[in-house]
This record gives structure tokens, C-alpha cells and sequence, in this order.
């Protein structure tokens, strides 16, 4: 059977797995749409029991040799397979807008740019973990960063190569194979992964992308005993299953599981800022796990914060995501607006207030209104679950104890950001229990920097040495600084 390609914004997509170097179609396939006019996109192979078995296989084979090579000598290829990725960057920018709806401008300014750079950063970053020498008065220890084996990642809709790359990067430096499950309803960028990592001249079975469903495909993947690492980003029922195969067989995971983050703005903000910061939370319609969702104003400046801010987002540009001006675009697919307004109608049934959005978009099925609630209560259902779309929430507080307890009260811990005066909102940020909390800003990041939730919002963490520590075996080689005899005297 020849390789079948997608035509997609002038692109070729190849909508069959790369396994083992090669290009193989499934027997069964699935239809895929584009969110932004819900046309068809084309049709993606399956993964079955064969596909899966020959990638396991495959990734198999080629850890005996990957695994031997120093972090020096996988360097050159992972800094190819990094041009690759730049090369293919209007390919990679045009295709994840139109299979994701992602904003074409946070592609091209964003995604793409950080695409290339969780490749080299993590490959270069390698190098440091060769030996890492421990003195004591006993001995010297040097300790050692084994590739683990076989790792299979999957990864979400929202941002499928973003999150692939930031997966892969520390992965294949440490000497891992890898078997890449895309996400169902966004596959196709992580299929040019698999061209670029081809051009690159990534030995074969090295890296390996099985397309299907999590019920099918990702479910057999993740229950192999073969496998030595599981990196999941996505849902916390998806994660529950995941973690029950993987416990079968003592796989260690790492689930990053999204967010119900707490956006405090106290008294002595600077509303202005924060008004404008808040708004970003609309972008990507939503779909951002680490987005500030929870307004949590204190209530002697809660009018004017919400007077600022409904004058930006009556400015927001709602409709394509391929127009560079637009800044709020589609939601992924039918299936995720019902669910969006689900939240936003229950809501509102149980006493809530809308202070703007609440409706689907005019410009089509799979657009929604830019929206905030108001009047609700602290165990409301819009409080404590992701809704995961561009709806908001309104909460005050008068206290800084009332404010930590409501950012606290979830059983989501991913992210935060506060605005205050910096001491005082830094005194607040350290007493919310969270895996990472912005301080008068949003969104700044360096892969240096450890990324994770606590609670329901993921095990483990993600950048720097933390990667590094989940993908590999760390072992320590004792050296004795003395000669060493056995004795079995207990005197």
C-alpha cells in the first residue's frame, strides 16, 4: 500500500505512521476535520496490534545502539533533526492552525521557534549529566544518567508539537527511543516530526509515531511490558488509566493534567496590568492548561478591574486562526463546545451571572463567546472542574487569608499568577499551593525552570535536571578512596 497524504494549506501531510525509518499505513482509518469550517481535512491511519508491536519492536532494536552513543555523539543528530524542524516551519505553522486552530501568529512567533530550541537545549544540556561526582570521606561517587528504554509519549490537542518536542528533547538526548502517540483530534505536525527526524537522519526506530485513539491505540501502547518510561499530558481520567496499566508493570509516569489556576488581583495592583494580562487568558480560546481561569479581585477594586477589562475584551478579534490580527479562535471540536457550554448553562441554572460571553460564537459552530461568571460559589461545579474554553470566573475577597483559602480550594494545584505591589504579592504567591505561580506578569518560562502540577494537576516534573531524572536511570558508581576488605566480624 502506498503512504497517503493530506493536502493541507498547500502542504503534503502523510496521514500514516513512521515506524522503523518507514512510512506504513494502517488497515483502518479515521476521518479528521478542521476546526475553523469543520471541512474534511482527510483520513489518518489507526494503529492496531501490528502497528504497535512493529514500533515496539523497532524502538527495541535501535535502543542497543542509541543507547550506547554518548550525549556528544547524539548531539549532531538532535541539532539536525532541530533544523529540520525549522526548515518545515511555515509547513509546521500553516498545518497545527488548521488542524488545531491554533493561532497562526502564536505558531510562527511562538510554537515553532520554542519547537526547535526544546530540541537543542535538552541535547546540549545532556552533555553536563555525564558524570557528576560526589566526594565523601568513604568514597567517590560518580553519578551516572542511563537512558531508561523505550518511551512512549503522548501528548494533547491543544499544542501537539509544542508539547511533543518538550517531551522528545530530553528523551532522545538521554539516549531513549521513542514511540509518539498524537492526539486523535490533531495529529498532523507530529507527522512532520517524523519527516524531519527522517531528513535528519535519525537511525531508524529511534523515533516512532503511531497514530489513533487513546481508547485504542494509547491504551495497548501504555499496558506493554517493554516499556520504560510513559509521558502523558492531558486528562485526569485518561491519566487514571494510564497509571493503572503502567502500575502492572512498575512504569514510572509523568502526568502533566492541566490546571484550575488562580488569577488574584489585590488591592494595590495595578489594574491596568492585570486587566490586560487577564484577558490573555482568552487566547487559544481557552485551551491553555496554565491559564489564570479563577479571577479571584479583591473587592474594593473589583468594579474597576472588570470595567478595565470588559473594555479589552470588547476589542479581542474573534475568527480565523490563520488571519494574523485575530486573537481568539476555535475550539477543537463539537464534541469540546458542548462540554464548554455545558459548564457555562449549569452555571448559570444554579444562580450564576454572566457578565459577558455565555453563547457560541456568530462566526461559527465551533467558536465561543469570550466569557465571565460571576456569583458563584466556591463549590460550584465552574470553580472546581476545567472547563478548558474561553470562559472565566469572577470571585472576591477581602482578606489575604480569604484569598489563599479560595486559591487554594481546588483540587487542581498547576499554576497562578498574582498582581499586587511585588513584596506583598510575593508574600501571598509563596502560601498558594501550586507548581509554579507568576508574580506580577505571565507566562515567562526557561527550560531550565521545573514545570508541573501538585494535586489533581500531574505527578513530576517537566524542564531542566527534572526532565532528566524521569527519563533516565541514575546510577551511582562507588569508588573507594581507601583499600577495601570484607570482614564479617560484627566486633
Amino acid at each position: 500500500m502506498s503512504t497517503r497524504y493530506l493536502q493541507v494549506a498547500g502542504h503534503d501531510v502523510s496521514g500514516d505512521h513512521y515506524i522503523d525509518g518507514q512510512r506504513i499505513p494502517g488497515k483502518t482509518r479515521f476521518e479528521l476535520h478542521c476546526p475553523i469550517d469543520q471541512r474534511l481535512l482527510g483520513t489518518i491511519s489507526e494503529g492496531d496490534e501490528e502497528h504497535i508491536e512493529a514500533a515496539i519492536q523497532a524502538a527495541q532494536r535501535a535502543f542497543a545502539t542509541w543507547s550506547l552513543l554518548s550525549a556528544a555523539e547524539r548531539l549532531p543528530y538532535l541539532e539536525r533533526f532541530a533544523d529540520e524542524i525549522g526548515k518545515r516551519a511555515e509547513a509546521l505553522c500553516a498545518v497545527e492552525s488548521n488542524d488545531a486552530g491554533v493561532l497562526l501568529s502564536r505558531m510562527r512567533h511562538g510554537v515553532v521557534p520554542r519547537a526547535k530550541l526544546n530540541i537543542t537545549w535538552f541535547a546540549r544540556h545532556a552533555l553536563e549529566l555525564q558524570h557528576r561526582p560526589i566526594d565523601t570521606d568513604q568514597a567517590h561517587h560518580i553519578v551516572k544518567h542511563d537512558p531508561a528504554g523505550v518511551t512512549v509519549i503522548i501528548t494533547p490537542w491543544n499544542s501537539p508539537l509544542m508539547l511533543s518536542t518538550w517531551k522528545l528533547g530530553p528523551a532522545l538526548a538521554a539516549g531513549n527511543t521513542c514511540i509518539l502517540k498524537p492526539p486523535e483530534w490533531a495529529p498532523l505536525t507530529c507527522s512532520l516530526l517524523a519527516d524531519a527526524a527522517h531528513a535528519a537522519g535519525l537511525p531508524p526506530g529511534v523515533f516512532n509515531v503511531v497514530q489513533g485513539t487513546g481508547a485504542r491505540t494509547g491504551a495497548r501502547l501504555v499496558s506493554d511490558f517493554r516499556i520504560s518510561r510513559i509521558s502523558f499530558t492531558g486528562s485526569v481520567p485518561t491519566a487514571k488509566l494510564i497509571a493503572q496499566s503502567a502500575a502492572a508493570n512498575l512504569v514510572p509516569c509523568s502526568l502533566e493534567l492541566g490546571g484550575k489556576s488562580p488569577f488574584i488581583v489585590l488591592e494595590d495592583a495595578d489594574l491596568d496590568s492585570a486587566a490586560a494580562t487577564a484577558t490573555l487568558m482568552y487566547r487559544n480560546a481557552g485551551q491553555v492548561c496554565l491559564a489564570g481561569t479563577r479571577l479571584l479581585v479583591h473587592k474594593n477594586v473589583v468594579d474597576q478591574f472588570v470595567i478595565k477589562m470588559r473594555a479589552l475584551v470588547d476589542q479581542l478579534v474573534v475568527g480565523d486562526p490563520r488571519d494574523e490580527a485575530t486573537e481568539v479562535g476555535p475550539i477543537i471540536h463539537p464534541r469540546q463546545v458542548e462540554r464548554v457550554k455545558g459548564f457555562v448553562d449549569r452555571a448559570v441554572a444554579c444562580g450564576a451571572r454572566l457578565l459577558w460571553g455565555g453563547q457560541p460564537h456568530s462566526f461559527g459552530p465551533q467558536y465561543f463567546q469570550p466569557t465571565l461568571v460571576t456569583d458563584v460559589a466556591q463549590d460550584d461545579e465552574i470553580i472546581q472542574n476545567e472547563v478548558f474554553g474561553p470562559v472565566l470566573t469572577l470571585q472576591t475577597f477581602s482578606s489575604d487569608d480569604e484569598v489563599v483559602s479560595k486559591a487554594n480550594g481546588t483540587d487542581y494545584g498547576l499554576g497562578g499568577i498574582c498582581y499586587g505591589e511585588t513584596s506583598h504579592a510575593q508574600a501571598i504567591a509563596e502560601r498558594v499551593r501550586t507548581g509554579f505561580i507568576w508574580v506580577n506578569s505571565f507566562g515567562i518560562r526557561d527550560l531550565a525552570a521545573p514545570f508541573g502540577g501538585i494535586k489533581r494537576s500531574g505527578i513530576g516534573r517537566e524542564g531542566g535536571d527534572w526532565s532528566f531524572e524521569f527519563f533516565c536511570d541514575v546510577k551511582d558508581v562507588v569508588i573507594p578512596k581507601k583499600p577495601f576488605r570484607a570482614s564479617f566480624s560484627h566486633r
